[in-house]
């Protein structure tokens, strides 16, 4: 499968070069990076890409199958709307849309099959599901508290991986998250409300990314934790969500589609 990467020189960028070039059925043909990008032309530097393999580029990848997105989430309208012209598949990893940004997705997928996740990890994603059942077989009776962990660098809070564990845990309850979040506390905020799923976010040093969720009763404790040591857990989840993507109808999935959970 033609794959091109965008935000090609970013750190899930790189990280989706390493992997793709020696991944089985990926052929990587586009490295793309915003116009200002000062090694324009400039050969990809990755010891397993063949010599002259792939130079970064600023230009729409029309030869790709599909493009991997891991850019900022501004930029996602006009790359959906790129991709969809093409006829291209589409996988989407970038967190922090606006609801307007979160449209745009819906309709592209009309038009093309997009996999959109906030968390491309197989093990996360695994943990997704691990949180839905163990909400749904605990109960209110347990209070849900999320904590996640992230670099000092990372621009929104909390993490798209703790919103999805939250959402998993509300889906399990049957509840609409909305109406039971709590993003934080401080000051006399009185009696922790039954039901209530509680979402904090910590940020410091270079922490790839932690997420653990906690189910807490009067007797016992429960604690499931994923721990991220490299990028390329990510990476080769979405690589695994672009080969999966190809001759699939136009439509909006999941990691869960990916990974068979749906």
């Amino acid at each position: 499968m033609k794959i091109a990467i965008l935000g090609a020189a970013g750190r899930m960028g790189q990280n989706l070069i390493h992997c793709g070039a020696k991944m089985d059925g990926c052929e990587l043909v586009a490295a793309v990076e915003r116009p200002d990008f000062p090694l324009l032309g400039k050969r990809v530097s990755d010891p397993l890409l063949p010599e002259n393999a792939l130079a970064y580029t600023d230009g729409w990848p029309e030869t790709a199958d599909c493009v991997i997105d891991f850019t900022f989430h501004a930029c996602v309208p006009e790359h959906l709307r790129q991709a969809a012209a093409c006829g291209q598949a589409y996988v989407l990893g970038t967190t922090g849309l606006t609801e307007e940004e979160q449209r745009a997705v819906h309709e592209a997928a009309t038009r093309i099959p997009v996999v959109w996740a906030n968390n491309m990890s197989t093990g996360v994603n695994l943990l997704l599901e691990l949180v839905r059942r163990s909400a749904e077989i605990l109960g209110p009776e347990y209070d849900i508290e999320i904590v996640e962990t992230h670099h000092r660098m990372k621009k929104d809070a909390p993490s798209g991986t703790a919103l999805s564990l939250a959402k998993a845990a509300a889906d399990g309850r049957k509840v609409n998250l909305k109406d039971v979040a709590c993003y934080g506390r401080e000051g006399i905020v009185g009696e922790r409300p039954v039901g209530q799923i509680g979402i904090h976010a910590l940020r410091g040093g270079s922490v790839v990314g932690d997420h653990t969720v906690a189910f807490m009763a009067d007797e016992e404790r429960i604690e499931i934790t994923h721990k991220a040591s490299s990028r390329e857990s990510f990476a080769k989840g979405a690589l695994r969500a672009a080969l999966w993507l190809q001759g699939k109808p136009a439509g909006l999935y999941s990691m869960r589609h990916v990974l068979g959970f749906e």
